[in-house]
């Protein structure tokens, strides 16, 4: 029990702090000052409850505002409180392997694993070599910040099968918050496709990623209402939720996440015929090459089509393929090419992580511009997952993209032939078609930069990775039939 010295000692902290607090606010009207007792709050959490201080972080991604919201002349941006809650998990996490250096070696050794050691090594080194080393370090910091704590220190959360289940809930009850915020806001305007580029600020920049994230967690809340094993009230809730992201994302006209969910209900089914990830491969493999043979021919005949993005939902499906006259297409074109002739300048270390927005500008050509053209780079990336990491880190940034994508299927599938208990199943190919969205959302947009996809995105890859890892159950049937 405290002393009553310590009880008083504390009460006058608190009421020297509240007068100077007050005092600094009348001076300066900055807030600032008061933000200190929640800082302190948040250090005592992370340093004495680090797991329920990362899924609180993880809970708060789908609220985090940007920085520039509250000052906008800064020069730089983060998503608050997200991103330095993540630093300061960061920071802890460090600091006791340096003591500890118990983390999980199973982990560790994970093919998965790996493959993230390639893909920040190569981006560490591409940093060394950047054309705007302060850019790139920032690039690798963000990286790390959202990998470590939500890829390796969330698979010993996951260590608990049930926290898997949680982590969904955790996302999607502040989501729907975001959700129900950018119904709202889009009513007055009708629904419409114009304003649906900008009602769900502050929460989410553009239409874009919110669409990506709404498609993400569908299949995960299908898989929900499907889980036969699952209790019926919560399949009643699932059901409801699963309702409102169809109908939020239908309103999010984001084109790029009904295709990825197309591709998700494709995978599903040949999954469902166990299809031998083999077969799978050389199908992806023969579409890509015939893509590459005769990508001429295909480009003319997508140039016939005239029709541009529009509020009839039938008229904007149409619209994915124009790229004749879609404004929005014709730009993702030109933030290609000009990633692809950055590549063909440096080809083996790129121009630097983070870099493609202040590079790209001169690599423009003038018959491709767009009327949203721009040489600030204030209107995003490279538009793709795999293209941006070709431009700013040469042909290994690329190829560790690509491994990453290849290492996770390769991981899912042969987990999802191998398993035998109905409700993993279910959670595996649900993780999968829910990846697939992103994945192929990730050839015409990037978001890996920013806590709203990265907290998720990695999540997936920790419920992979411990089930592999702590729960497992293999099937008696062979699975190498099935390879």
């Amino acid at each position: 029990m405290l002393s009553k010295k310590k009880i008083t000692a504390f009460y006058i902290l608190s009421l020297l702090f509240v007068a100077a607090n007050g005092l600094i606010v009348y001076l300066t009207e900055s807030y600032l000052f008061s933000a200190i007792p929640l800082v302190f709050l948040f250090l005592l959490f992370s340093l004495f409850a680090l797991d329920k201080m990362l899924i609180l972080s993880f809970a708060l991604v789908p609220l985090s505002v940007p920085l520039k919201e509250f000052l906008p002349g800064l020069d730089f941006d983060m998503a608050l409180p997200t991103e330095p809650l993540l630093f300061l998990i960061l920071l802890i996490f460090i600091l006791k392997q340096i003591r500890d250096r118990d983390f999980d070696k199973n982990i560790l050794k994970h093919p998965v694993s790996k493959v993230l050691y390639f893909y920040l090594g190569w981006i560490a080194i591409t940093t060394i070599t950047s054309s705007m080393p302060l850019v790139s370090l920032k690039y690798l910091m963000v990286k790390l910040w959202f990998i470590i704590p939500f890829y390796f220190l969330l698979t010993q959360v996951f260590k608990n099968k049930p926290n898997i289940y949680k982590s969904f809930w955790f996302y999607i009850v502040p989501f729907i918050i975001v959700i129900i915020y950018t119904l709202v806001r889009h009513a007055p305007h009708y629904f419409d496709q114009k304003s649906s580029n900008f009602v769900m600020t502050p929460f989410f920049n553009d239409h874009t990623s919110y669409g990506a994230l709404l498609a993400m967690y569908i299949p995960i809340i299908a898989g929900m209402v499907l889980d036969k094993t699952g209790r019926k009230i919560t399949r009643i809730i699932s059901l409801g939720v699963l309702g409102l992201f169809v109908v939020a994302i239908v309103f999010s006209y984001t084109r790029a996440s009904w295709v990825g969910l197309i591709a998700a209900m494709g995978l599903f089914v040949l999954l469902k015929l166990k299809v031998k990830i083999r077969t799978l491969f050389i199908g992806a493999g023969i579409v890509g090459t015939l893509f590459i043979l005769y990508q001429g021919q295909i480009m003319m005949n997508l140039e016939q089509n005239k029709q541009d993005s529009s509020t009839n939902l039938q008229e904007h499906v149409k619209s994915i393929s124009n790229v004749a006259t879609d404004a929005s297409n014709l730009e993702r074109i030109n933030r290609w090419n000009c990633a692809i002739r950055m590549f063909q300048e440096k080809p083996l270390f790129g121009f630097g992580p983070g870099t493609y927005q202040f590079k790209y500008a001169p690599y423009q050509f003038s018959y491709e511009k767009t009327i949203i053209s721009t040489n600030a780079g204030d209107m995003g990336n490279a538009h793709s997952e795999y293209l941006g990491p070709l431009s700013e880190s040469g042909i290994f940034g690329m190829l560790s993209m690509l491994a990453i994508v290849i290492v996770f299927y390769l991981t899912s599938i042969r987990l999802y032939y191998k398993l035998k208990d109905p409700k993993t199943k279910t959670l595996i190919v649900s993780i999968i078609c829910g990846m697939t969205t992103y994945f192929i959302h990730g050839l015409m947009n990037n978001f890996l930069d920013t806590d709203k996809a990265s907290a998720p995105f990695w999540a997936f890859f920790a419920i992979v990775v411990a089930i592999d890892v702590y729960h497992q159950e293999k099937s008696p049937e062979k699975v190498g039939e099935l390879l």
